[in-house]
Formats: structure tokens, C-alpha cells, sequence
């Protein structure tokens, strides 16, 4: 379940999916069974939030005027944020920014759309992560609720 956290900002981690297999290991064991039927629905929130994921950066960064780059540049500015937390929290914000308006300035000269540009990418960045955050939040509600059940029968 924290994995799927930490997934709904690391690139190369499917947030989403990877909390519901938490949701699946969690039924597999005998004491908390999920039904199927919400194992299967959990299932696809999931996959859609993970195609949405490579959609809605893709319609901002189109929406705004962006490029290819400027979503490769979001992404680059994310690793170093990651990396390097030279802003703290901030710099998960900035960094990725950042990263977009390098992507955007490499990619054209037109410095008027440049910002445009790169600020689209980055909206598209955010909305993607934040539904990837929300979801595999409340996996892990879902996951706690079932354990403090379990739990309190077992007791």
C-alpha cells in the first residue's frame, strides 16, 4: 500500500495498481477476504486511473500548446526533485516546473508560448498525480478499515 503511495509520484511505479495489489494480497490471506465483485470494480479504478494517467498530461500539454518535450522535461524535473530535495516539499512543485520550461525552451524558440507551453504540462502533471495520490489513498483506507475489522473480531 505504501509502495502504491510513493508510485502515484514516482515515474517508473504504477500507483494506483500497485495499492490494489495490496487490496489482492490482503484477500488472498484467510483473515480478511474481499469479495470478488469489489476486487474487480477496485481492478478497474485502477487500469483507469493508470491509462488517465498517460491521457490528461498528454490533453494539457496539447490544450496549452505544449510538446513532447515538455512532458519529458515534467518528468526529468520530478526525478530531480525526488533526488535531490533541495526545496523540500517545494520542490516537488518547482522542480517538475522547472523541467517543463527547460523541455519547452529546448524544443522552440517562440518564448512568448514557451511559459504556456511548459505551464500546461506541468497542469496535466499535477491532475494526473493528484488522482494517482487520491486513489491510492483510498486503498489504503479501505485496507486499514479492514484490518482494524479484522482485528477487532480477533480480539
Amino acid at each position: 500500500m505504501l509502495l502504491g503511495i510513493a508510485g502515484s509520484f514516482l515515474p517508473v511505479l504504477p500507483g494506483p495498481l500497485t495499492s490494489w495489489i495490496g487490496l489482492l494480497i490482503l484477500h488472498l490471506t484467510d483473515a480478511v477476504p474481499l469479495s470478488w465483485i469489489f476486487l474487480i470494480i477496485t481492478l478497474i479504478i485502477a487500469v483507469l486511473i493508470l491509462v488517465l494517467d498517460y491521457i490528461i498530461p498528454a490533453l494539457g500539454t496539447k490544450k496549452f500548446g505544449g510538446s513532447k518535450a515538455g512532458v519529458i522535461g515534467t518528468t526529468l524535473g520530478l526525478l530531480v526533485a525526488l533526488f535531490f530535495p533541495i526545496f523540500g516539499f517545494f520542490g516537488i512543485i518547482i522542480w517538475p516546473f522547472v523541467g517543463a520550461l527547460v523541455g519547452e525552451l529546448l524544443n522552440r524558440t517562440d518564448s512568448d508560448k514557451v511559459v504556456k507551453a511548459a505551464l500546461g504540462s506541468f497542469i496535466g502533471f499535477l491532475t494526473g498525480t493528484f488522482l494517482k495520490f487520491i486513489t491510492a489513498i483510498i486503498f489504503l483506507g479501505i485496507y486499514i478499515k479492514d484490518l482494524i475489522a479484522y482485528w477487532q473480531n480477533f480480539m
